[in-house]
């Protein structure tokens, strides 16, 4: 007790910023204390807005932990009055169900009644932050969190707070008590050992909030696998067990020491000493997935932004992966401990089917560590980690072609849609991870492999598109592009087309519809005949078209078919393909190619033509004309309007 002077009361108060809860004598007994304003007015902010997941609070409860035995531990390194054996510093969690408690201790460095008060008393004060500062020479500390703002976390599962330490450099150990914003009290505790007990007195459950299940080791030891799993030093607690007693054949159930952390990361370890079975079940524990990877990457890179990363490409794609529900991300570590439980910033769009985790050291959080602050940091591991996945996959695609293979017809559309959806700015990173269907022998070719086999002097690229590799192998507009003797690309899915179009052209050369009208082969020769035999049929074509009205641009003779009368081609951007895919969005628009009805100016077809026109025959014109129409459409897979009128048309030829 202290004997003020009447006249140093209210300094004495001011200064100490304290509640004056009894007078004897002139004796003043201090024991409650008030928070400063702004840091009262913080305090509601941490309980009701800064962290929106009620969680947390242990995760950084345990973080505080770890730091508290880390000073210790640092401290037993320099200073030969502390002695510290490693293996028994160990984090406690303790449930009352009967008391509604929840007890985190530690026997880690504690705090003397200052500490207490400076750390405690004045929200978002960190200790481990100074403790840090005081020792920069030391390259291997690694001092989680900070002891102040994470604390004040505990407030959102708790009515009541009481935190009893004890310093390793004091005899007596101090409690310090809270409800909350209201204030604190300090008095002489009773612990022996140095270390730090912090007990929670939890909420009554609402409606919309279970503070039980807080209390059930279970959902603790769950919390602790999620969250702190990589925790240094063990976390332990007391949980039931039924055993099976072999003299009375019963059952009974005791009480057991469980430690519930891994403590090492699987990343951390020599990859000498990692087996492939162990990436595999941390993979299926960690991703839920009930099939290995078909790849696993390991990544350390050190510098400006220093970070591990442990990543693997699924076997298959998630059921949900082409939803709008799919999340994509990477865990974020930092320090071994939980940030992020999906961090999508860490990875671009087309590579959204990796899984995996990434720890730094060097990443800015915000004063939650739910979120991450905008900075520099995560853009270059984000950055590093593109190139990384980038050239795994490469050498996935060289080094073990079947299972690239598998993994591309699960992802490949997504990598085509990173090309796409960029416009083509990404198709330097994502053109050679593609593949596509080829016509010389109906497998799987990249654009590289496609463009080392290109004739002398081939300057294009030459495509085809269709449902299936054997419709698109007996499209009419393949006959002369084969004939030639030129390899086509056959692209299958629906996105192909775009991206190509999105590329525009792949080491200088061109990409080519073969169902464009632009195609050509001819000599000049060739050309100049069939520009005459097409202005000699002008009127021929312009009383088809009239039967036709505007469902084609335009007819004429061609030379690109061989064995076929007809085919469709397509005049300028949008082919005939496009047209389908687009009109099959559920956008409600509808899109129209300008299509050209081509005629193979070789095929009997041709004659028959023409003598109908020749003896105006209108009238059979127009059913030929309409017949030609829809086999054409037919062909590519394009419905028919009127099939029943087109039916009637053929039996009515037939007839004759």
């Amino acid at each position: 007790m202290k004997n003020y002077g009447i006249g140093t009361l209210v300094l004495t108060l001011l200064k100490e910023r304290t509640k004056i809860v009894g007078v004897f004598k002139g004796e003043i007994i201090v024991k409650k204390k008030q928070f400063k304003a702004e840091s009262k007015k913080l305090l509601d902010m941490m309980i009701n807005s800064i962290y929106t997941n009620k969680e947390i609070f242990l995760r950084e409860l345990i973080s505080n932990a770890s730091d508290a035995i880390d000073k210790l531990y640092y401290r037993s390194l320099t200073d030969k009055k502390v002695s510290v054996k490693k293996d028994d510093l160990e984090i406690w969690l303790t449930p009352d169900k009967e008391n509604r408690t929840l007890t985190i201790s530690d026997n880690g460095i504690g705090m003397t009644e200052e500490e207490l008060e400076d750390n405690l008393g004045t929200i978002a004060k960190s200790g481990s932050e100074l403790f840090k500062e005081g020792n920069t020479k030391e390259k291997d500390i690694s001092i989680i969190g900070q002891f102040g703002v994470g604390f004040y976390s505990a407030f959102m599962v708790s009515n009541k707070v009481i935190v009893e330490s004890k310093s390793v450099d004091s005899d007596k150990s101090t409690i310090w008590e809270s409800t909350g914003a209201d204030g604190y009290q300090l008095k002489e505790g009773t612990k022996k050992e140095n270390g730090t007990t912090i007990t929670l007195y939890l909420k009554e459950n609402t409606e919309d909030d279970s503070y039980d299940e807080f209390l059930e080791t279970y959902h603790l030891e769950q919390l602790v696998h999620k969250y702190s799993d990589y925790i240094r030093y063990p976390i332990k607690m007391m949980v039931t067990e039924t055993k099976h007693n072999d003299e009375d054949d019963k059952h009974e159930e005791v009480q057991t020491e469980k430690t519930l952390n891994s403590q090492i990361p699987i990343w951390k370890k020599a990859k000498k000493d990692v087996k492939d079975e162990e990436y595999n079940d941390f993979y299926s524990d960690k991703f839920y997935d009930y099939e290995k990877p078909i790849h696993i990457i390991r990544s350390e890179v050190e510098g400006r932004c220093s970070y591990q990363a442990l990543l693997f490409i699924p076997s298959h794609a998630p059921f949900d992966y082409y939803s709008k529900d799919y999340e994509k991300g990477l865990q974020l570590y930092s320090k071994g401990v939980l940030i992020m439980d999906k961090c999508s910033e860490l990875l671009p769009d087309y590579f959204s089917f990796v899984k995996g985790i990434v720890d730094s050291e060097d990443v800015s959080l915000n004063i939650s560590r739910e979120t991450l602050q905008e900075n520099y940091q995560i853009t270059s591991i984000a950055k590093s980690l593109e190139s990384k996945i980038k050239k795994e996959l490469e050498s996935l695609l060289e080094n073990k072609r079947e299972d690239y293979e598998k993994f591309f017809k699960d992802f490949g559309t997504q990598l085509k849609y990173g090309i796409y959806s960029s416009y083509g700015m990404k198709k330097d990173i994502l053109q050679d991870l593609l593949l596509f269907y080829s016509s010389k022998d109906k497998k799987l070719t990249t654009l590289k492999e496609y463009v080392s086999r290109m004739a002398e002097g081939q300057d294009t690229i030459y495509y085809a598109c269709g449902e299936t590799t054997d419709k698109i192998d007996l499209l009419p507009q393949t006959e002369r592009v084969k004939e030639k003797g030129y390899e086509i690309l056959y692209l299958t899915d629906y996105v192909d087309e775009f991206v190509l179009q999105c590329m525009m052209n792949y080491q200088d050369k061109k990409f080519q519809n073969v169902a464009q009208d632009n195609l050509d082969f001819d000599t000049d020769e060739e050309k100049e005949a069939l520009k005459k035999a097409n202005n000699e049929a002008k009127d021929l074509f312009s009383a088809m078209q009239k039967a036709l009205g505007d469902s084609v641009t335009s007819i004429s003779y061609t030379h690109r078919l061989k064995n076929h009368p007809v085919c469709l081609t397509s005049k300028g951007a949008l082919s005939v393909e496009m047209e389908k895919v687009l009109n099959t969005m559920p956008t409600g628009e509808k899109v129209k190619a300008e299509t050209v009805m081509e005629i193979n100016e070789d095929h009997p077809i041709r004659e028959k033509l023409e003598e109908l026109y020749q003896k105006k025959d209108t009238e059979s014109l127009e059913k030929y004309t309409k017949i030609l129409y829809a086999q054409a459409r037919l062909i590519e897979g394009l419905p028919i309007e009127n099939p029943t009128e087109i039916s009637n048309l053929v039996c009515d030829i037939l007839a004759k």
